[in-house]
């Protein structure tokens, strides 16, 4: 299987499909990259060469028992961007992935990079703080923490049966394989990395690095989202990005790269086709 290997050892698995411009895909928490298949597929049909990997901790890459927060997620996407060379690249950042791309912009600059999307992502900060008076208050995530540590497995499933996929809303239709899926995927990450990337992605302020885009950037969120409700997340990103693109999906939960995939493609295509238009 695929791997690059970090300065400090940490293998991170990847996949490489089609060919093309590339467009890198980075996953929420506690997925992996097999939560993008749906958009791998579609845009690597469709003329792009798609790249996604399994954040360090999670999937198939090296649970680590150190690094465990934005910066090494940024700089881990920056290893392996080099490592295949990749110029003119699109980022694309799912909730916790969101926050990946971000800090990578933030740390790395966008020397290597074309386009940016934020979908369902945790940008510009989740937590309430003085700073941050419409944030979500702290002790859902130290609820979420305490879950993890008294019983992950279900955590896992009552997240996916119930706000994720706002599969508790009246009518809500969502299969029991998506959320079979998102409960394997998760028990496929390693227990402290899993533990540790709530704070990474709860009480990480992205702030200084959205004011670093200087790249075209399509902000994606549903309105719905019980994770990263709309006004925290992508309209607030939205709003701090010079000429961000901000598309609403009208009662859209958290995860619309599965109850949306075929719009989220559609989108996401779209947008990959106006560069260089």
């Amino acid at each position: 299987m695929p791997f690059v290997t970090t300065a400090d050892g940490t293998d991170i698995f990847f996949k490489d499909w089609g060919a093309g411009r590339p467009v890198m895909l980075s996953h929420g928490w506690p997925l992996n990259s097999d939560s993008w298949e749906a958009q791998a597929l579609y845009l690597a049909s469709n003329g792009y060469r798609v790249i996604a990997h399994d954040r360090r901790g999670h999937g198939r890459s090296t649970q680590t028992w150190h690094g465990n927060e934005m910066d090494t997620y940024a700089d881990d996407l920056a290893a392996l961007i080099e490592h295949l060379a990749l110029r003119d690249v699109t980022l694309v950042g799912f909730s916790t992935g969101g926050g990946e791309i971000t800090r990578y912009i933030g740390r790395h600059g966008t020397a290597r990079v074309a386009q940016a999307v934020l979908v369902s992502a945790v940008p510009p900060l989740m937590v309430r703080r003085d700073d941050n008076p419409q944030g979500v208050p702290v002790e859902v995530f130290d609820g979420i923490r305490a879950s993890s540590l008294a019983d992950r497995s279900q955590l896992y499933k009552d997240l996916a049966d119930g706000p994720f996929f706002g599969h508790n809303r009246p009518g809500a239709n969502v299969s029991q394989g998506i959320r079979d899926a998102f409960w394997l995927q998760s028990m496929a990450a390693g227990h402290r990395n899993a533990y540790e990337s709530i704070a990474a992605f709860s009480a990480t302020d992205f702030r200084d690095d959205l004011a670093k885009f200087d790249v075209p950037t399509l902000v994606i969120h549903g309105d719905d989202d019980q994770v990263v409700p709309f006004e925290v997340g992508g309209k607030a990103s939205a709003a701090q990005v010079k000429g961000a693109e901000l598309i609403v999906y009208p009662g859209a939960p958290h995860g619309i790269t599965d109850t949306h995939k075929s719009q989220l493609g559609g989108d996401l295509l779209a947008f990959l086709n106006t560069y260089g238009a």
